[in-house]
């Protein structure tokens, strides 16, 4: 049995540090004792916007999105098109699409993908409130913007049945040649996508 290195309050932050993704047991043990030598300039700053986040970050009540306001910045914005929802399963999906500044729309999100083996069916999503922000009218369009797996088509499936009912355009996005991808590189997958949704010069 390895003999402990360190007090319980350094074990604590290594295995604390260690759940967050990416980092194993060895890098979170890097990333601690890079914090504790850098204790003024930010441990503790990290630590009070850990308390503040703790204390003000709240779940939209209309996206899903995660601020420190309900509604959010983006629900609040009025320079985006409010008949224009995309479909997102988590916030870090929205916070990709945000970054390359591809739309200026609304947003939806999902907080995951139907998935039947991991148990996660309707309900487990954010599916009522979306159909109910449908339902007000006002919508031309819905982005289905979920990742190309099997769970993530069967959702926007579900979504598409969902919508069915309702006067919307409902669009997903293009799978295919990524920008800058060499044919060579891309999985057979990809490649039938790209081929299938040609489009015109």
């Amino acid at each position: 049995m390895p003999s402990t290195v360190a007090g319980p309050e350094i074990e604590r932050l290594v295995q604390l540090l260690a759940r967050l993704p990416g980092l194993g047991p060895r890098s979170a043990r890097r990333a601690a004792l890079y914090l504790i030598r850098k204790r003024e300039t930010l441990l503790q700053p990290l630590a009070e916007a850990m308390r503040v986040a703790e204390e003000r970050i709240v779940t939209c009540s209309v996206c899903g999105n995660v601020d420190s306001r309900d509604p959010c910045t983006i629900c609040c914005d009025e320079r985006r098109d409010p008949a224009t929802i995309v479909v997102v399963e988590s916030v870090g999906d929205l916070w990709a699409l945000e970054r390359a500044g591809a739309i200026q729309a609304r947003y939806h999100v999902l907080g995951g993908v139907l998935s039947p083996l991991d148990g996660v069916g309707p309900s487990d999503l954010n599916l009522g409130a979306l159909a109910a922000r449908i339902a007000q009218g006002g919508i031309s369009e819905v982005i289905l913007a979920v990742n190309a797996t099997v769970d993530g088509q069967t959702t926007a499936h579900y979504i598409i049945d969902l919508l069915s009912s309702y006067p919307v355009k409902a669009t997903r996005l293009a799978h295919g040649v990524p920008v800058g991808g060499e044919l060579d590189y891309l999985d057979d997958g990809t490649l039938a996508a790209a081929m299938r949704q040609r489009t015109a010069f």
